[in-house]
């Protein structure tokens, strides 16, 4: 092994167990059989607007490390794929 895929293996493991991490932190979307028949109406205007925050910044950070992921794992097969 070179050291670039041991450093690109090392950025994969860091990657995936940020995305594990901060998808646990989210706030489950899913509301149950309440939010159907009530249409979600049950939650102050306040509510929504402190929740979109903070799960629009976990959103956004798992948009970046799941774009890290997916760009080092083409690198790495492709930096393979040359090798051989």
């Amino acid at each position: 092994m070179t050291t670039i895929e041991i450093v690109a293996g090392i950025l994969l493991i860091i990657a995936s167990l940020v995305i594990i991490l901060i998808v646990l932190a989210q706030e489950s979307k899913d509301q149950g059989l309440t939010s159907a028949i009530g249409g979600g109406a049950n939650e102050s205007f306040y509510d929504k607007n402190m929740g979109r925050t903070r799960d629009a910044k976990l959103s956004r950070f798992t948009k970046i490390a799941a774009i890290v992921f997916f760009i080092v794992t083409l690198a790495v097969n492709v930096l393979s794929a040359i090798k051989k």
